[in-house]
């Protein structure tokens, strides 16, 4: 039987950091607010677009399983935050590692899309129809924020994560996993502004639109020169999110499948080697190993220095995992998400015998002279010029509310 081990494993995240401090600037916040909601202390703000910190991913994955950018034959790309939705996000990653024979498209399903680009990646590969995939996790969650609303603005960053996957005839790789969606709760997840439902409203167009040199860039940033030629258009947004009921649902969805994947493997709690769960929350964290009869100790956490990066999330932690020696050498690693649809997922993963890079990468972003406030407050001063016209959002049929 062929399998689709893990062969290579980069992340990218950006350097600028957005404390609660930060926050509390101008959020009626403070640190201990958050910390003690959430577990967060820091997120990180990207200077540079989404597809940019895709590439730097991809490229360190890629360089990580020994291989080049012209052997890749997969691009999966899962975000819900995609710099333009035509052409797709994921053939600019093809076109600029080099990928001139793959195939390419895009995933959504918000923090779950890496965890189902990578069920789509396995599948294919077992299938035959690839013998490897690039899968990345990616989310310029900044762009679309809505800062002045605390409830939300405290949770999300940004960052991507990539892993290569490869024909292998040994059982590692995706062993079991549990995919589903609470489709009747997805109003209580929706971010307005995003999509063709808010086009011609009289309000700026919620979708990132970047011209993008980065040889440009790079040059006018070592220079000290202002951002400012990256053309970057903030759309309005309003989120609705209903925080219990997320809570309730993200742990009811996390557990059950993390238990559903465990029993398909034939396995327990105790055969696991580390939780890596998405990071959404740290109580919701808590209660979903507490459910899954996982300790603390099994259980890894970025949540404190990346917050909830949507789906670059689960991947960035699992990557981290590995580089800090806490995946050991054919252990298996349980992964449950959650995110807007409502999406969820567990996937479990018999990791390979490797846990080192086969080759290094010298990918880097493009330097800035901005502080990751200084990015929030220009697009929060963006988007209070359109808050009158974006109040339109609020007088939307959706799809879901109309009877058959």
């Amino acid at each position: 039987m062929t399998h689709a081990a893990i062969v290579g494993w980069g992340k990218c995240l950006p350097p600028l950091v957005l404390t609660n401090q930060d926050l509390a600037t101008f959020l009626p916040t403070d640190d201990e607010w958050i910390t003690t909601r959430t577990g967060m202390k820091e997120r990180r703000i990207s200077h540079v677009p989404g597809i940019e910190l895709a590439i730097t991913a991809a490229r360190r994955a890629v360089a990580c399983a020994g291989m080049s950018g012209k052997d890749i034959e997969l691009v999966i790309y899962g975000s819900c935050s995609n710099d333009e939705l035509v052409p797709n996000s994921a053939s600019g990653v093809q076109q600029r590692i080099g990928a001139t024979q793959a195939a390419a498209f895009d995933v959504n399903t918000a923090c779950t899309s890496f965890m189902y680009g990578l069920s789509i990646g396995t599948s294919m590969i077992k299938s035959g129809i690839v013998k490897n995939a690039l899968v990345i996790g990616v989310e310029l969650i900044s762009q679309y924020m809505d800062w002045d609303n605390r409830n939300v603005a405290v949770l999300f960053g940004d960052g991507a994560a990539a892993m290569v996957l490869k024909e292998s005839e040994q059982a590692t790789g995706v062993i079991a996993e549990k995919l589903q969606c609470y489709a009747d709760a997805r109003h209580i997840l929706r971010v307005r502004g995003m999509g063709t439902m808010y086009a011609n409203l009289g309000v700026q167009y919620g979708q990132t639109s970047w011209d993008f040199d980065g040889q440009e860039i790079f040059r006018k940033a070592v220079q000290g020169m202002s951002e400012a030629s990256l053309g970057v258009q903030y759309g309005q947004t309003s989120w609705d999110f209903d925080g219990q009921e997320i809570f309730r649902k993200a742990v009811q969805g996390m557990s059950e499948a993390s238990l559903d994947v465990m029993r398909r493997a034939g396995v327990t709690i105790d055969d696991i080697g580390l939780v890596v769960p998405h990071q959404a929350n740290l109580r919701i964290i808590d209660a979903v190993a507490k459910r899954a009869g996982a300790s603390a100790d099994k259980v890894f956490l970025t949540v404190q220095k990346y917050g909830n990066m949507s789906s670059a999330t689960a991947p960035v932690a699992l990557v981290e995992a590995v580089e800090e020696g806490r995946v050991a050498p054919g252990s298996l690693v349980l992964m449950p998400a959650f995110g807007g649809g409502l999406t969820l997922s567990a996937h479990l993963i018999r990791w390979g015998e490797r846990l080192t890079p086969l080759q290094s990468c010298d990918a880097e972003l493009p330097p800035t002279t901005k502080t990751a406030l200084d990015i929030v407050n220009e697009i929060r001063a963006q988007k209070k010029l359109g808050a009158a016209e974006a109040s339109r959002f609020n007088t939307l049929s959706f799809a879901e509310n109309r009877a058959d």
